[in-house]
């Protein structure tokens, strides 16, 4: 807290008083829950990061508290089975973390949740801006999160044209992945082979935590032209649909992020689809893939190719040599330019959004960049070991299968979708194997269904 004003430093210093009092505090008076809840909302962006690490540094577990009770139960005979549990039991109240029983009292309160979403999506942002080690409070956080969204407080709401037009406006409003200028577009999203599934919270019964779209086709569905234009790709013969393409997914609350809520909404919705729709037997997604262009292929063409498997003077490996020429001749532009080499060429074209409207270099594009983005999805990782692409580790981590010929290209052409990813997308396909599978774990983690 060292660059913060002396005014600053004051706030922070009230508020830790106040998390005091709920720590030391004998009854469960909201008082000064509430007073916190108030004068943390006025604080600013800098303000919080500095609550954060001192929450993080004061809030803790001494060392001495855990000595003695550590060296009694270390010198415990063996036959003194019932003293060793009663120590046991005095020692895991001990480690439980100050600040999670500080949280735990929020719970109790009006408003108590949904505070705790917002402190923990100001907490996910800090976490950015700061070298200070804030992973503690994040887990005391997820911990107390995940208790209460996985253990009986979740339910799932199917959105209709009759819903109520706060829900679907808010939904409109929230859709980060193919987002709508109108609610007549939320309209069209809702029906009979557009259907749309909101997972809540008991405590927050009239705001959605999670929500999914899917589209009820005939067969996979590859551009998502397709599915938002609703566009008939049979030529107007009406099939009975066989698949649910699952195309956009948006959590609502930011503070709810890594939290797993995204495979109990996928079980749920797939199980209600089985129910009213008994034809549908393929369940699959048709996803963006966001970072493609602006964070992974386009600084590889650059030559900015440190963090990433695939490096500048590979990409060529990727095109048969039959299309270089051509290409080559492309990214020149007029004659007077210099030559460029294959990457440099692929810059140019592709940082011009009119190259879509090309349908020779649509043709020469189309395998290798279709192979790229499968090498991009299934090859390269970030340092946990995990898929870099966040939607591929979403869904590759819920049970997913991921197949070179279900990466489809040119499927986004609006100017989004040639931004972020040069118009691919994916499918990602949930298997009957894995719908076993996930059947068995849910009955597991939410043994009160049936």
């Amino acid at each position: 807290m060292t660059n913060l004003s002396k005014t600053s430093i004051q706030k922070i210093n009230e508020l830790l008083d106040l998390l005091k009092g709920v720590l030391i505090q004998k009854d469960s008076s909201p008082e000064p829950l509430e007073k916190f809840q108030n004068r943390y909302l006025k604080i600013s962006s800098e303000e919080k990061l500095g609550l954060f690490e001192a929450i993080v540094e004061k809030f803790e577990i001494k060392r001495e508290d855990l000595e003695d009770e550590l060296r009694r139960l270390a010198i415990l005979p063996e036959k003194e089975g019932h003293l060793w549990q009663s120590g046991l039991s005095r020692l895991r109240r001990k480690v439980e973390s100050p600040r999670l029983r500080i949280l735990r009292h929020f719970l109790n309160i009006s408003g108590g949740l949904k505070f705790l979403l917002d402190f923990r999506a100001d907490l996910i942002a800090a976490q950015r801006q700061t070298q200070v080690d804030l992973e503690p409070l994040d887990e005391d956080l997820s911990q107390l999160l995940n208790f209460w969204f996985q253990s009986g407080f979740l339910f799932l709401r199917e959105i209709t044209p009759e819903s109520s037009y706060r829900q679907i406006r808010f939904l409109k409003n929230h859709d980060f992945v193919h987002p709508m200028a109108s609610l007549e577009e939320m309209g069209d999203r809702l029906g009979r082979d557009r259907r749309c599934f909101a997972l809540y919270h008991r405590a927050m019964p009239e705001e959605p935590v999670v929500f999914i779209e899917a589209a009820l086709t005939r067969g996979i569905a590859a551009s998502i032209h397709d599915i938002i234009e609703k566009n008939d790709p049979s030529g107007g013969e009406k099939k009975a649909p066989d698949t649910a393409i699952f195309y956009s997914i948006n959590n609502t609350q930011n503070g709810l992020a890594g939290l797993g809520l995204g495979k109990i909404l996928i079980f749920q919705v797939v199980e209600a689809l089985k129910k009213s729709d008994p034809d549908i037997k393929v369940f699959a997604t048709l996803s963006p893939i966001p970072g493609f262009w602006e964070r992974y292929l386009r600084p590889i063409l650059k030559g900015e190719d440190g963090p990433f498997l695939l490096k500048r003077q590979k990409v060529e490996e990727f095109f048969p040599k039959k299309v270089l020429p051509a290409l080559l001749e492309a990214g020149r532009g007029t004659a007077l330019e210099k030559p460029l080499d294959l990457s440099g060429a692929l810059l140019k074209i592709l940082s011009d959004p009119e190259w879509i409207e090309n349908s020779v270099i649509l043709k020469l594009l189309k395998e290798p960049m279709t192979a790229l983005t499968y090498h991009y999805l299934a090859k390269e990782k970030d340092r946990r070991g995990r898929p870099l692409n966040p939607v591929a580790n979403f869904h590759l981590a819920n049970g997913a299968g991921l197949l070179l010929k279900n990466v489809r290209f040119a499927a986004n052409q609006s100017p989004r979708g040639l931004m972020e990813s040069c118009g691919m997308m994916v499918n990602y396909l949930y298997s009957p194997t894995w719908l076993q599978q996930i059947s068995r774990t849910m009955q597991a983690l939410l043994p009160w269904r049936t």
